[in-house]
């Protein structure tokens, strides 16, 4: 508790949540615009899956670069500061170090999942939505994007607190932006080699084109408990992986 307090009161200057949320709503008005827009051309399209779906499509390009600048920031204050062997020097263990920097980063990536539950429920009001709000569906979007968010933070935390040059953990973030946008284009099995492409697999809402016209379906759970244990062992391994060869290199 004690390093992850300080993990927090290392952030007042770094203005991390400022930049994150500025980042999202990027993403949060682009999604309003394409749904305002369909909307306006096909009043049938006024249901919740629309936003929802639109926000897991984006979230493959846009939630991967925003995972990599996070942790990055997060890396970084001790690589700049250079403060790695002061804290070490106070008896702080490397590895509760890196615990506590996962915990303050899947913390912000957390409260970016319950900014876009809002903005889809936003959307929904602004555009006239008829049915109840959704809570199941929501649900689900935030149980998947915040798993898939896990285990990239564990990748970029890696690479991020193992290298110095951050440059390597931000390419690692754009190169997973840019799988995770043109996923949908490759073969099933070839896809879920790629964990930045659950953000639409985990998805709630599944679209298909008939006779030009996009349809809905509403997934099934128990469709997508496999694909989620899957990441649950993703999570823990990356993580003990990351922690174990961090706390072995040498300051």
């Amino acid at each position: 508790m004690k390093a992850l307090s300080l993990e927090f009161y290392k952030f007042r200057r770094r203005r991390i949540f400022l930049i994150i949320t500025i980042f999202l709503l990027i993403e949060i008005l682009w999604m309003g615009i394409v749904t305002g827009k369909s909307v306006s051309r096909n009043p049938d399209y006024a249901i919740w899956e629309l936003p929802i779906i639109t926000l897991c499509s984006m979230n493959g390009l846009f939630l991967p670069i925003l995972t990599a600048i996070c942790v990055s920031r997060i890396a970084d204050m001790e690589h700049k500061g250079n403060t790695w062997k002061m804290l070490l020097s106070l008896s702080v263990k490397p590895a509760e170090l890196y615990r506590a920097k996962y915990i303050s980063a899947s913390i912000i990536m957390l409260w970016v999942c319950v900014l876009q539950m809002l903005s889809i429920i936003i959307v929904g009001i602004l555009n006239d939505f008829k049915q109840p709000i959704p809570l199941h569906l929501l649900s689900q979007f935030l149980i998947g994007t915040a798993l898939t968010n896990m285990v990239i933070i564990g990748l970029q935390q890696w690479i991020s607190m193992a290298i110095k040059n951050q440059a390597f953990a931000l390419t690692l973030g754009m190169i997973g932006g840019f799988i995770g946008m043109t996923a949908d284009l490759l073969p099933q099995q070839v896809g879920r080699l790629f964990v930045w492409s659950y953000y639409a697999k985990l998805s709630p809402i599944a679209q298909s084109f008939t006779n030009e016209r996009m349809n809905f379906m509403v997934r099934d759970i128990n469709s997508l408990l496999p694909m989620m244990g899957v990441l649950i062992v993703l999570v823990v391994g990356i993580y003990l992986a990351g922690s174990i060869h961090v706390s072995r290199q040498e300051v």
